[in-house]
């Protein structure tokens, strides 16, 4: 297994990844996101790959706004995450996630941060296992105006 950078080489396998984490997203809209994230200082996306197939992907972000629960800016942000079924509990989102530190520490972080929704046990679990602590739990609001 490998972790690799994403390029435009890769662009459609990451793309197809991320549709399976976000499948509200439209393929299109997705890859055109992805396509400029690649020139992105703020933003890494990283593959995993295991002979020559694309398993997984990481979406990396360095936020200098307010992160709930750090204590030290900027803070690397783990936007999305995603292992294929047939390839999960053997350590490649752990390997994603390190090659994540790794980009947020050359950057000047102390930390990394991540959110789930309050629903998703399967992903709070995850991050707990790989070392994350919870920092807190919000509720969200919106309201329209007009």
């Amino acid at each position: 297994m490998k972790i690799v950078k994403a390029d435009p080489s890769n662009l459609n396998e990451l793309t197809e990844l991320a549709l399976k984490l976000w499948p509200d997203n439209e393929q299109e809209h997705l890859r055109a996101e992805f396509e400029e994230l690649l020139d992105s200082e703020r933003d890494i996306l990283y593959l995993a790959t295991i002979e020559g197939g694309f398993v997984g992907f990481i979406h990396m972000s360095l936020r200098v706004d307010y992160v709930e629960g750090s204590n030290s800016s900027p803070v690397g942000y783990v936007e999305g995450i995603y292992v294929e079924q047939d390839y999960r509990n053997r350590g490649i989102s752990k390997k994603l996630v390190e090659a994540g530190e790794q980009w947020s520490k050359s950057l000047g972080c102390h930390q990394i941060a991540s959110d789930t929704q309050l629903d998703n046990v399967i992903s709070q679990k995850f991050h707990k296992k790989i070392g994350f602590k919870e920092a807190g739990r919000i509720v969200a609001f919106i309201k329209d105006i007009k």
